[in-house]
């Protein structure tokens, strides 16, 4: 009986520092039947070098190469390209445990499910730390994968907002093993984050799982996501955020409606629109300009009609301290509180 092959997609951008270790980590997998598809997004640095090196050295690599279109677009190329059975996303700065590929696909096999998840480590100059999901291995059922996953890709709500920090824990591409025939059967493909900002990803996996009868996460920890080297909508300010944030909720709002979701899918899409409001607001923080520039910004924000309207519907009960204090400011319209909070974010995060 011949092999199921894994496509491994690596996007590669200007990574030369970190490329090395990401393609050795795959080359070594203890599953051999794969293929390793790069997509060179058009870099500058040395990049397209390393792959072309290595491919040399193993012909699993297929290298193509691109004019620089961004992620999303390198991604919907590779699937255009690939041969194998199943597909597994990689990040060209990160890299996985050698068994990944070996253990994802038996316990697909398994338990006979559409996706396996697993965690990850994240990885910085500070040291390595282990993210939380589950505490241990969880198979969840059409019912659950529709309350627990497919509703989460959408925004996270209950017991969930206790950790809103997570939120998004679950809506990478990386840390899972797709099925190639669902994802060509249903026309599944990446939006361009140009337009929406960020959240590709799990636009992506909000297609995907509402297709999925059956998922499967495996409580360990196969992953590393390389943190310092995340050019994320935080680390340098984007003047059109906001802009791109009302086309990502203008994609979600579409799908509710015509997926004819339940009321509790658009409860959590005004849950991501509130908790948003953090991202936005340390974006702004990370604009060039005075205090007071910043808190007008800040004040616009929080009297938009979509922003005070998620926010006032937010329930905050079983949030933290700090994120009850965030809320309840920006529910009065405090934009100097809200500055403040972000101001102290800042400090944190600079550590």
């Amino acid at each position: 009986m011949e092999l199921a092959k894994i496509s491994v997609i690596i996007p590669v951008y200007n990574s030369e520092k970190f490329l090395t270790k990401c393609l050795e980590s795959v080359l070594k997998q203890t599953y051999q039947n794969i293929e390793i598809i790069c997509v060179d997004d058009g870099s500058s640095d040395k990049s397209l070098s390393i792959v072309m090196e290595l491919q040399k050295k193993d012909s699993r690599i297929i290298c193509f190469q691109k004019k620089n279109e961004g992620v999303s677009y390198a991604r919907n190329f590779a699937l255009k390209n690939i041969t194998g059975d199943y597909v597994l996303f990689v990040d060209s700065d990160d890299w996985i445990e050698p068994k990944t590929c070996e253990v994802a696909l038996q316990t697909l096999k398994q338990k006979q499910v559409d996706v396996v998840m697993w965690s990850y480590i994240r990885e910085s100059k500070k040291g390595s730390k282990k993210k939380h999901i589950f505490d241990s291995d969880v198979l969840f059922d059409s019912e659950q994968v529709y309350d627990l996953l497919y509703r989460r890709m959408v925004g996270v709500s209950g017991h969930d907002l206790s950790k809103p920090e997570n939120a998004d824990a679950l809506c990478t591409v990386w840390g899972k093993l797709y099925r190639r025939d669902l994802i060509e059967e249903h026309h599944i493909h990446f939006y361009d984050i140009r337009k929406t900002g960020t959240y590709e990803d799990g636009l992506f996996n909000l297609e995907y799982f509402s297709y999925v009868k059956s998922a499967f996460f495996m409580n360990e920890y196969l992953y590393h996501y390389r943190r310092d080297n995340q050019e994320s909508v935080t680390a340098v300010y984007n003047k059109n955020l906001w802009k791109q944030y009302q086309y990502l909720y203008s994609i979600l709002k579409t799908h509710i409606v015509e997926k004819q979701l339940d009321s509790t899918f658009t409860v959590a899409l005004n849950n991501r629109i509130a908790l948003n409001l953090v991202q936005l607001g340390i974006n702004i923080m990370a604009k060039d300009a005075g205090a007071t520039k910043k808190i007008r910004i800040i004040q616009n924000i929080l009297t938009d009609s979509t922003y005070h309207a998620a926010v006032k519907q937010l329930c905050t009960k079983e949030m933290p301290m700090h994120w009850k204090v965030f809320f309840m400011l920006a529910k009065r319209k405090s934009a100097i509180g809200v500055y403040s909070m972000l101001a102290i974010i800042q400090v944190i995060r600079g550590r």
